[in-house]
Order: structure tokens, then C-alpha cells, then sequence
């Protein structure tokens, strides 16, 4: 692998770290606040949102802006939200703006792999990227549980700054203010990312103009048979994982009596499987192999169903790493795929927002979805088995 790889992977890694350590944070500031559970449901969806209402234009952007560039700003702009979620802007909309970074971050990063790597090391190099990410979720969690959690929080709150009173007297808003400086580390590995010899695609004139060729790449890679097949897989497996993050926490509590701190370790473990899986897909997999994945979809399925039936913790725990680990197995090679046919079709940063708008609009709408739902009365454990079931069938 190229050296700037190595940098993209490290940038990468604390920006996922502190994206997945502040959604723990964020559900515990809606629970210590009296917020209601469809509340906490809805951070989710929040976060997808701006993916899907800026697609047109944050591919555009990606394509017509050095990425690295692009990518330190987007940090950047987390920041500003973790900003607003300490000093009074409800916590939904302030997580809304750490998703519009996120939107704006996600082109550039996988849209730079096919600019510095040539299409025969993208399945390896897409195992890595997940693999790394999928890391950062397990201790991302993790580190949330723990910075919410009994032991860390208390040294958190301890710390003073001379003459400044910042207001923040809770552990979840000392858990916020704590993650900041892992996006700022995030930037500073964006500054040393090498810029490529791709050459930098210029924006359309109008919003319209924007707006008719996103719709083009998006129509483009629907019709392409392989890019057809990849981006519904993938569109599927992130629109259900997106809401199992949150789902899981809640089923955690039902079924095991478990706390935010207690919970975020089985959502870490899920992510255990998906890291292992991928990292095996990157080593067995090759691109003309992709669609041979598809049946571990079904597979997902049906075991997620069955989580309905386990209420053990010793049977939980290696349940959630094969689930997982089908995950990764299945995805790695459909991204691989995904980012091949669309580079081919219409650029790099484009064809990543087409997949964003699909999979995030997916994840929207489910969890508008599940949020409207709780709102009424569902269980977690009736969620789980109505996302089984859509896996399993589609």
C-alpha cells in the first residue's frame, strides 16, 4: 500500500472513534435529561439526514476539492456540533450537524482510495478501511460507555479551568467535551494526507445543475447490472446495521437489564464479528468473486431473529460476533464492487454520494421507521424481528 494510505487509515480511525464514542454520549444526555425514548430512536435518523438532503452536492464537492482538504473541514464541522450540543442547542439538531460533517467526510475518504490504488488492491484496501472502522466502532463505544459510566466520569467533572466556568456539569457533557479533541486529532491527520494526481472535476453553475447530475449518477448506477446488485446489497445491509446500533442498546436493556455502560459493550461486540469478517473478506476475496456473497444476507437474517430467543450473556456474546461476522464478510466485497463500477461510471466522489444517498436514505427511513413506532409502543425485541425478517427476504 501507498504511504498515504497508512495517513487516510489513521485520519479515519479517530474521526469513526469520536463519531461512535458521541452517539453513546448523546442517547445518555437525552436519558439523564427526561427525554422520551423515541428520542434517543431518533439520533439515528437524525444523523443520516443530512446524507441524504446534501448528496447532490457533497460528491460534486469531493470530486472538485483536494479530499484531504474536504476531509478536514468536515472534521471540523463535527466539532461545531459537539459545540452546540454543549451549550443549549437540543441535542437532536446538534447531532444533525456532526451528520452533515459526517455527509461531507464520507465521499472524500472512500473516494480517495480509487485515486491512490489501483482497482486490483481495492478489495484489500476496502478490508482495511472496514476492518480499521469497524475497530474504531468497537472501541468507540467502548470508550462512551466508560466516559458516561461511573469510574471516568467523576475525574471528567473534576477538571477546571481557571476563571471560565464552561457549564458542563453532567457526565454526558463532560464525555462531549472530551471527544472533541479526537476530531481535532483527526484534522491534523487530514492536513498530511498527499494529494493525488487525479484531476479535480469542477462543479456545475446552479443548485438545478447539481441537483440533474446527481440524479443522472444515481440512475446511471442503478441501471448497471453489477453496480445494480452492489449498491441494493449494500443499501440493505447499512439501512438495518445504521438502526441495530440503537436497537440493540434497547434490546440489551429488556432482555438483559442492562445500563448505557453495560449495553455499549454488546453493540462493541457486534462490531468485534464485523471487523474479523472483513479482514477475511479482504484476504479471500477478489472483485470478480462479489456477487458469490449475497445468500450471507439471508443467513443475517434469520439470525437476527433468533436474538429474540437468547437472554444468556455467555450465549449472547459469540451469537453477536458470527452475526457480525457475516456482516463484514458479505459487505466488504459489495463495497469493493460498488466504488469499481461507479469510478468507471461517473467519479470517484460521485459515485461514493450515490451509495451515501441510498444507504443513508435507507437508514432514514427505517428509523424514522422504528422511532415512529416506539413512539406507539414497540419492543425491541418486535423491531429485531421485523429487520430480520426485511434482510432475510430482500
Amino acid at each position: 500500500m501507498k504511504k498515504g494510505f497508512y495517513t487516510i487509515m489513521s485520519a479515519q480511525f479517530f474521526s469513526s472513534l469520536a463519531d461512535n464514542a458521541l452517539f453513546v454520549a448523546a442517547v445518555e444526555l437525552l436519558r439523564t435529561s427526561g427525554q422520551a425514548e423515541w428520542q434517543r430512536a431518533a439520533l439515528v435518523p437524525m444523523f443520516a439526514l443530512f446524507y441524504v438532503v446534501l448528496a447532490p452536492f457533497v460528491g460534486a464537492f469531493a470530486d472538485a476539492v483536494p479530499k484531504g482538504k474536504v476531509m478536514f473541514v468536515s472534521n471540523l464541522v463535527k466539532v461545531v456540533g459537539c459545540l452546540m450540543m454543549l451549550f443549549g442547542t437540543h441535542p437532536l439538531l446538534a447531532y444533525a450537524i456532526v451528520g452533515l460533517g459526517a455527509a461531507a467526510y464520507s465521499p472524500a475518504k472512500y473516494g480517495i482510495l480509487t485515486e491512490l490504488l489501483p482497482p486490483s488492491q481495492l478489495v484489500k484496501a476496502n478490508g482495511w478501511i472496514e476492518g480499521l472502522t469497524i475497530g474504531s466502532i468497537i472501541l468507540g463505544v467502548l470508550l462512551g460507555g466508560q466516559l458516561v459510566g461511573r469510574t471516568i466520569s467523576p475525574m471528567l467533572l473534576s477538571i477546571d479551568l481557571p476563571i471560565i466556568d464552561t457549564g458542563i456539569d453532567t457526565a454526558a457533557e463532560a464525555a462531549i467535551a472530551s471527544l472533541i479533541w479526537l476530531y481535532l486529532i483527526a484534522a491534523l491527520f487530514n492536513l498530511r494526507i498527499p494529494r493525488t494526481e487525479a484531476p479535480l472535476q469542477p462543479l456545475a453553475h446552479s443548485l438545478g445543475g447539481l441537483v440533474r447530475d446527481f440524479s443522472s449518477c444515481n440512475a446511471r448506477l442503478w441501471a448497471d447490472k453489477l453496480g445494480q446488485i452492489s449498491l441494493a446489497t449494500t443499501t440493505l445491509f447499512w439501512g438495518v446495521s445504521g438502526n441495530l446500533r440503537y436497537i440493540v442498546l434497547a434490546w440489551s436493556a429488556a432482555a438483559l437489564g442492562y445500563g448505557t455502560t453495560q449495553a455499549s459493550s454488546l453493540v462493541g461486540v457486534v462490531a468485534i464479528g464485523t471487523a474479523v469478517g472483513a479482514v477475511l473478506a479482504s484476504l479471500r476475496m477478489r472483485l470478480d468473486q462479489a456477487t458469490n456473497v449475497i445468500p450471507l444476507g439471508i443467513a443475517m437474517g434469520v439470525l437476527m431473529i433468533a436474538m429474540n430467543f437468547i437472554s444468556n450473556v455467555w450465549v449472547v456474546a459469540p451469537f453477536l460476533i458470527v452475526l457480525g461476522g457475516l456482516g463484514g464478510f458479505l459487505v466488504v466485497p459489495m463495497n469493493a464492487l460498488l466504488q469499481h463500477r461507479g469510478h468507471n461510471l461517473m467519479g470517484a466522489g460521485r459515485s461514493i454520494a450515490v451509495q451515501n444517498f441510498n444507504e443513508q436514505a435507507c437508514i432514514l427511513g427505517l428509523g424514522a421507521f422504528y422511532t415512529g413506532l416506539t413512539r406507539y409502543g414497540l419492543s425491541a425485541f418486535a423491531a429485531i424481528a421485523i429487520f430480520g425478517v426485511l434482510i432475510a427476504s430482500t
